[in-house]
């Protein structure tokens, strides 16, 4: 479950134990992203495992899913890329109440309904480059058998027990109803919620019987309360393991902060069973099955195993072999990548389990943010939505997509899709940035010397490439996707300023010699660009890779390649990127205003033909489940305030305001004319933790990305400022504020710092005149 619905180490008993009153663990883990840490970096001498959150075999899916898939695969391929150990994998969470709801709703039984979904998982994922280890599904004899294993340990521990507790029942239906098969009132926040979680309100996890005001999702009538006997897990047992655990934690910062109000508050124990027919029957347990959340994470453990397994019946000198049993029970790198709805579980419930059977812990936890569309949710009901079948048969390349969601915004941070937008990066970027310095230096490198001129790289070139290595080993180490994928860019928008600088087509004629060294330089730079995009455009990657005349696949060689010299002789390159154009754009555009207006008069009639029947709240319940995001829409970037915009009443807000005078002394056009103001894009915000009111800006100006700090932490969201149009003084001396360089300065109007803007299609790169 995504949420997305979607080194050398001390010795010292990494493992855990089982007597939970000795919580302290001795290894000494610090947070990866702090300064001290005494972990070693990527790559280590231990395995590593890099699971993605299991997606509830539910619905299809829409490009807004593959976001933690992408980012998971790409971090997987660029720890191998650093000589890493590492399996990678996931599978398809089978059980819980959505699936058998919508199962119910469609006539089909849970399993048909399920393996249906993951079949067709399965084959999605791979087109868009995700290329798992072992991908499998929680309904598998493996995950089936290690889960059982798993809490008969646990209860051998003592650390499950049994009590009676009031579950909300169907009178009408004669039956209990868990989680997803009641709603009501959240007893927290007061927000109409599902049985097993607040997601209009507070976001909460509840366990059976909290909810207030159920009501059956069945027949619409009010629930009644029976005694029913459950298992419980002695989660508050865990506290102390989990406060020294959330601060060994790497990852994302979101995934280390957010968990601590939960584990450093009061820790309730956690009911693992539920009165379901559709789950893994708890041991012993005729009548509960167990709930979705102990078994799904155990499949990261079983996927884990069915890959060693293949792996190591192959031939022995295979590289394919991987210690499975050292990874997840000894000393071995544990890395989630998840949407950032299920931090709690990969970060509570998880580890404490791990934990209380003898387990290793998490290394690391990335939490991804959100997808929009167009600035608002993605909704499955409502067919706001693109669907990657749609993506896929528009012809679009799956490394496009790849690109666009890992290397616009941070992981942890919001995102927005739009057709526009997509095009503009796909032209910007790929088109204009990558693809124009890939094909010009490699077309002119074989015209004129038929492949790699015979000659050395410059010192300043191969500086440059040594640093774009030593960026995207500093990535990975920062688990920042964003900055892996980054390096391949900027890279080649390097290239793009070099051949610009020495103008090789003048100096052919002129200096042969000279022409020959820059030529050499840009052939070694595309084969760095190539070896370091292959991570995040793996099937790009492969193609560029080719074009350089290169044996083997891209992905066999490791980091260090970049710096090796490319063959002496490739064909005649082919363009490796296409233009989308604005045609094509407001085409896509139309379509999907259509199939919105189509799915809206489609509720609308269904709305008027269930009105007066008692099932409306069936088809209600419905709607809920396919919509897998629980986050309210996102607001206008353009209206932070929500105020009224008239002219008039700008102009009533503005009395008794004590303006700063005006300046006495004039200057000319000439003198303005020297600040250099640019239309910028802000594509990632990161509060300074170290500053109460300094934020860390990546803003697009066209020709390149910025890294800007401002003074606007305590007058902004920071989370709602990627996507807003600023205006930047692009020719600001740097500066280094918190340890942080400044290289730019945001413009803001008043003490509460209103950014300037433009109200128009000005892009990235514009001069503000």
């Amino acid at each position: 479950m995504t949420g997305d619905d979607t080194d050398d180490h001390d010795t010292n008993d990494r493992t855990g134990t089982n007597d939970v009153s000795d919580a302290e663990d001795t290894n000494g883990r610090d947070d990866a992203n702090d300064a001290g840490s005494d972990r070693a970096s990527f790559p280590t001498d231990t395995p590593a495992v890099v699971t993605c959150g299991l997606p509830y075999a539910n619905g299809d899916l829409h490009v807004g899913h593959l976001r933690t898939y992408v980012g998971g695969d790409t971090f997987a391929r660029a720890l191998r890329k650093l000589g890493q150990d590492v399996a990678f994998v996931s599978g398809s969470d089978m059980h819980g109440t959505p699936v058998a709801v919508n199962a119910w709703q469609e006539g089909v039984s849970p399993e048909e309904f399920a393996l249906r979904h993951h079949e067709a998982y399965e084959r999605t994922f791979p087109e868009f480059g995700i290329e798992f280890d072992n991908y499998g599904h929680t309904r598998e004899p493996s995950n089936v058998l290690l889960t059982r294993e798993f809490v008969r340990t646990l209860d051998d521990e003592g650390h499950i027990y049994d009590e009676e507790i009031e579950v909300a029942w169907d009178p009408e239906e004669g039956q209990p109803l868990p989680d997803r098969y009641v709603e009501g009132t959240c007893p927290y926040c007061g927000a109409q919620a599902r049985g097993d979680e607040c997601d209009e309100g507070c976001g909460r996890h509840l366990e059976p019987g909290e909810i207030e005001n159920a009501t059956s999702v069945a027949t619409g009538n009010p629930a009644e309360y029976r005694t029913r006997n459950h298992k419980f897990f002695r989660l508050s047992a865990f506290q102390e393991y989990l406060t020294g655990f959330i601060d060994r934690l790497e990852g994302t910062s979101n995934a280390r902060n957010q968990p601590r109000e939960w584990i450093e508050g009061e820790l309730e124990d956690w009911c693992i069973t539920r009165d379901l027919d559709w789950g893994i029957d708890y041991p012993g347990e005729e009548e509960l099955v167990l709930y979705v959340w102990v078994d799904a994470p155990i499949e990261y453990v079983a996927s884990t195993k069915e890959y060693a397994e293949r792996a190591d019946s192959a031939d022995s000198e295979s590289s394919l072999s991987f210690d499975w049993e050292r990874a997840w029970t000894e000393d071995g790198e544990l890395i989630h990548v998840v949407g950032r709805d299920i931090i709690q579980h990969h970060t509570v419930f998880w580890p404490a389990m791990l934990h209380g059977v003898g387990y290793n812990e998490p290394r690391a936890v990335l939490a991804s943010g959100f997808v929009n569309l167009d600035g608002r949710a993605f909704s499955t009901s409502r067919n706001r939505a693109v669907w990657v079948d749609d993506y896929l048969r528009e012809g679009f390349d799956p490394d496009l997509y790849r690109h666009y969601v890992i290397t616009g915004t941070g992981f942890q941070q919001d995102t927005d899709f739009s057709w526009d937008r997509f095009a503009e990066r796909v032209n910007g970027e790929l088109v204009g940035t990558l693809g124009n310095f890939l094909y010009r230096s490699l077309l002119f490198a074989h015209r004129n010397y038929d492949g790699t001129p015979d000659a050395e790289v410059s010192t300043e070139v191969r500086e440059r490439i040594e640093d774009a290595i030593e960026a995207f080993a500093a990535g990975v180490n920062d688990y920042s996707v964003r900055a892996v994928g980054r390096t391949g860019i900027e890279l080649a928008r390097f290239g793009n300023e070099y051949i610009q600088r020495h103008e090789p087509w003048k100096l052919v004629d002129s200096d042969p010699d000279r022409a020959a060294q820059v030529i050499r330089d840009c052939v070694q730079l595309a084969k760095a660009a190539s070896v370091l995009c292959a991570p995040t455009m793996p099937g790009k990657a492969e193609v560029l890779w080719s074009q350089l005349g290169e044996s083997g696949p891209v992905h066999d060689v490791g980091v260090d390649a970049a710096l090796d010299a490319p063959p002496a002789t490739f064909d005649a390159p082919t363009e490796p990127f296409e233009r989308i154009e604005d045609e094509r754009v407001a085409a896509l555009n139309d379509d999907l205003e259509r199939r919105i207006d189509e799915a809206a008069t489609r509720n609308a009639d269904g709305e008027e033909a269930t009105a007066a029947n008692d099932d409306s709240e069936v088809a209600a319940a419905a709607a809920d489940a396919d919509d897998e995001r629980t986050d309210a829409d996102a607001s206008d970037s353009d209206n932070d305030d929500g105020g009224d915009t008239d002219g008039e009443t700008a102009v009533d807000d503005a009395e008794g305001v004590d303006f700063e005078p005006l300046a006495d002394e004039r200057i000319g056009f000439e003198a303005f004319g020297e600040v250099d103001l640019r239309v910028g894009r802000i594509e990632a915000a990161e509060p300074i933790e170290s500053s109460d009111e300094l934020v860390h800006l990546e803003v697009d100006i066209g020709v390149e990305v910025r890294q800007v700090v401002a003074g606007i932490k305590q007058l902004h969201d920071v989370e709602s400022l990627p996507g807003r149009k600023v205006v930047i003084v692009a020719n600001m001396e740097k500066a280094e504020l918190f340890g942080v360089e400044s290289n730019g300065m945001v413009l803001a109007a008043g003490e509460a710092a209103d950014l300037l803007t433009t109200h128009g299609d000005a892009p990235p790169g514009t001069k503000v005149r």
